[in-house]
């Protein structure tokens, strides 16, 4: 199910043209309109209207949108490789779009389907998890634990060197070792 198509839009609609194309076709299939028609006309409004509502849903928000954009551009792709089996797409997409959480924007791709298209589509998920809040919090943790470990390198550095001008660290652990044999022999 292409989104752009159901609203009726171009995928350069913008979110007002979103808007006014979904107010438009939900007053068309909105299942309270067609309460008191027959049972057929009725289930097919009713679908409509979803479908409506899911296109409405995934276009408005600008996240959704752009992954839906990627995905349908990567599906267009594989799809020119690998003969353009928009039915085994529409298939997958609606299953995979009722997924654990009631609603997904992906779809699955043919085992055998590999090239470069899955390797787009592998960077996409790799790219899609090094931006998640979690990934993104923890690398953050881990580069100012870095910062931190370095700044107190540094300063250890910098007082050793302004209590100690002139001697290096060996230096002065040799001095001590010195002193201490000294000590030893009285």
């Amino acid at each position: 199910m292409d989104h752009y198509k159901v609203l009726g839009l171009t995928r350069s609609a913008n979110k007002e043209e979103i808007k006014q194309a979904f107010r438009k076709l939900a007053m068309e299939f909105h299942p309270d309109k067609h309460a008191h028609s027959s049972h057929q006309l009725k289930e097919n409004a009713t679908l409509k209207f979803k479908q409506v509502s899911e296109a409405y849903e995934t276009l408005i928000d600008d996240r959704k949108r752009a992954d839906y954009n990627i995905r349908s551009n990567s599906y267009r792709n594989s799809a020119n490789n690998y003969g353009g089996n928009s039915d085994y797409y529409n298939r997958n997409y609606k299953n995979e779009y009722r997924n654990s959480y009631g609603y997904g924007y992906g779809y699955s791709r043919p085992a055998d389907a590999g090239g470069s298209a899955s390797i787009v589509t592998k960077f996409e998920m790799v790219l899609r998890f090094m931006t998640t809040r979690a990934f993104l919090l923890n690398a953050a943790l881990a580069g100012v634990l870095l910062g931190a470990t370095y700044v107190v390198d540094a300063s250890g550095e910098a007082l050793w060197k302004m209590q100690n001008s002139g001697k290096s660290f060996e230096e002065a652990m040799e001095s001590v070792e010195k002193a201490k044999a000294f000590d030893d022999k009285r």
